[in-house]
């Protein structure tokens, strides 16, 4: 049965409307991204195959463009318009983060830093430098590493905070895995990193773990 024939309240475009965009699934979001599903499919009925044959819809939208293009009714036009609402949403988070003490929006915060580390198949860390009112100057990233692991060293962090002139710090890294308990390692380096920095005169004020919708905060944990 094609989607118009579909009863209103289960039509994605429609249930979007009325209820929301978070009462959508990963389908139906994707569906209303697709618009229009190929012959014997309907946009739905493609979403769910295109997520199973990418294993999540994160893998999805971290796709190269040979990868994306592969997909059964995917093309290069597809990608153009993915990658441009990928970056209008990192775009908007950024702005809200910039607006705002980071410190009085957290959600905003992880958020951004959830878009930007969410999706990686690799693990990165980096740094969001603060100024003296705990405002944001910007997001460095500074390590990348392989799919469990990202080798950090102080003295490149510390030339960072000295660079973007920072008084304050929140570092973020990424666990591609999904999982967000910090492990024995992530702990160490987090306090030779804020005994590095107070050397500088430069508060960590956080360290979070972004893992598949998920996050783990150092702060809240109690651990700085």
């Amino acid at each position: 049965m094609a989607i118009p024939d579909w009863p209103a309240d289960e039509r994605p475009r429609e249930k979007l409307l009325l209820r929301g965009a978070k009462t959508l699934s990963d389908a139906e979001l994707l569906a209303i991204f697709l618009r229009t599903g190929v012959k014997g499919l309907s946009a739905v009925d493609l979403a769910r195959q295109l997520l199973h044959e990418f294993g999540s819809l994160g893998a999805l939208l971290n796709a190269d463009k040979n990868s994306f293009c592969s997909g059964h009714g995917l093309g290069e036009a597809k990608f153009a318009q993915l990658r441009a609402v990928l970056e209008m949403g990192q775009r908007h988070l950024r702005q809200q983060v910039h607006r705002s003490d980071a410190l009085q929006s957290p959600e905003h915060t992880r958020q951004y830093l959830q878009s930007l580390l969410g999706h990686l198949p690799h693990e990165e860390f980096g740094c969001l430098w603060l100024d003296n009112r705990n405002r944001v100057i910007n997001w460095e990233a500074l390590f990348r590493g392989t799919i469990d692991s990202a080798s950090v060293y102080p003295r490149e962090v510390v030339k960072g905070a000295l660079s973007a002139n920072a008084a304050a710090v929140i570092l973020a890294h990424n666990h591609p895995s999904g999982a967000v308990e910090a492990s024995n390692a992530d702990r160490q380096i987090t306090d030779r990193l804020k005994q590095a920095l107070e050397l500088i005169g430069v508060r960590v004020l956080d360290h979070i773990i972004i893992g598949d919708g998920r996050y783990c905060s150092f702060a809240e944990q109690g651990w700085l």
